[in-house]
């Protein structure tokens, strides 16, 4: 095949995939995730919110789940400047955890991510108490980015200790220090950035109102959704969940105005997904 028929075939390939991508947004597929993100193009999502199936702590239609394969698309497709909300914690065999968690986060940095930020998600109670080590009410959100990331819309809730105007400290010839003739004076607001531990309440009436949801056996607070879309996306923006589940992902983007993709190797959950979906 000569370099200009090799060309040709890249670039219809590349057309392909794109017009493959405008067809799917907004959808919610029922497939398996490594097989559609291989027909995406390259840097075409602008986040990625998903949590996977680790260790085997609940059951998922007997589904499993390839993380070495899904986390090279997933780096593939993510936009320069993209980013990858990872939420996953770890199961405790044999008196020790097994570090999934940790396992991963190293492998989508060794794949080229940036490991951007190691948040935690606090959970308002605990599911079973522990005898021999503390309660276990959190897990980790990975963010990776793609380089430095595009987007970061800061959520300020966190209310200051205190208010109050103060200007630039200017230092005389003596060694005194003056505020006099400074016009540029700043008045500390009343709220400032939250911190990288977020408390969300959970379980039923908490993490949605959305009855059908809990159909599924390990759903996210919506707010814990609403957080990350906002501070890494824009309206317009494409979001992705490749293991979409009960659809908490998708169903925020939707009602914050971002394009989105959903992806389920259940047909079951699929409906679930699609039935919130709905209630937008």
């Amino acid at each position: 095949m000569s370099l200009i028929s090799k060309i040709y075939f890249v670039q219809l390939k590349i057309v392909v995939m794109e017009r493959f991508l405008d067809k799917i947004k907004d959808t919610i597929i029922c497939s398996n995730c490594v097989e559609i993100l291989k027909t995406l193009p390259d840097n075409c999502i602008d986040l990625t919110l998903t949590s996977p199936p680790y260790d085997n702590l609940r059951e998922y239609k007997e589904f499993t789940f390839d993380f070495i394969k899904i986390s090279t698309e997933l780096y593939r497709v993510t936009k320069r400047g993209g980013v990858l909300v990872w939420v996953v914690g770890d199961s405790t065999k044999n008196g020790s955890e097994t570090g999934t968690s940790f396992r991963q986060a190293l492998h989508f940095k060794k794949i080229g991510f940036n490991l951007h930020d190691t948040m935690i998600y606090q959970k308002s109670g605990f599911a079973y108490p522990s005898k021999n080590r503390y309660h276990q009410i959190f897990e980790y959100m990975f963010v990776f980015s793609k380089g430095r990331p595009n987007t970061f819309n800061p959520i300020k809730d966190k209310k200051n200790k205190t208010q109050y105007t103060f200007s630039k400290k200017r230092r005389r010839k003596n060694g005194s220090i003056s505020h006099d003739n400074d016009t540029s004076r700043i008045k500390v607001a009343p709220f400032g950035m939250r911190t990288n531990i977020w408390k969300f309440k959970t379980g039923k009436g908490n993490s949605t109102k959305d009855k059908i949801a809990f159909d599924h056996p390990a759903i996210f607070p919506e707010s814990l959704c609403e957080d990350h879309i906002k501070t890494w996306t824009n309206p317009g923006d494409l979001v992705l969940d490749p293991m979409t589940g009960s659809g908490t992902t998708i169903k925020v983007a939707k009602q914050l105005k971002r394009h989105f993709i959903g992806i389920d190797i259940s047909e079951d959950y699929c409906h679930i997904a699609r039935e919130r979906v709905k209630l937008i």
